[in-house]
């Protein structure tokens, strides 16, 4: 069990769940009412969640023990996120859920050249028909034929 809790797939699979999920309850949640107010709520619920978390699993740190480079680093980590959920609240407020995940996953395909491009991460020709494969997909989900 240990193993499986320190598994980086586990914690991906729970991820893609809980963003299926997200995309789900957001498009019921925002039927009647303003896509970035809705996303001003799912972020104070997100807050106190993680407030909660942090204290009662004991592992709240310093602000001072952190580096000036993994605040700013965090804070713009922070900047893209909320960007990315406004503008994602926005399209659920407008499109088909089971379209605009999708699109949204696309996010995959971009974080595959990012990686490469500015991390210097190294992506196999398998890795890359993947991520050509995603694309593909977004594409085909989000096409209304």
């Amino acid at each position: 069990m240990r193993t499986l809790l320190g598994s980086w797939q586990l914690w991906a699979l729970l991820s893609a769940a809980f963003a299926a999920l997200t995309a789900i309850f957001a498009k019921v949640g925002i039927e009647n009412v303003n896509s970035d107010f809705a996303t001003f709520i799912r972020t104070v619920v997100i807050l106190c969640a993680l407030g909660a978390i942090l204290v009662g699993t004991v592992q709240w740190v310093p602000v001072g023990s952190v580096s000036a480079r993994t605040y700013v680093f965090l804070v713009l980590s922070g900047l893209a996120t909320g960007g990315s959920w406004i503008c994602y609240f926005r399209a659920l407020k407008l499109g088909e859920a089971s379209r605009v995940a999708p699109v949204d996953k696309l996010s995959v395909v971009l974080v595959a050249v990012f990686g490469v491009v500015f991390l210097g991460e190294r992506l196999s020709p398998p890795n890359w028909l993947g991520v050509a494969l995603i694309a593909a997909g977004a594409v085909l989900v989000a096409y209304r034929g």
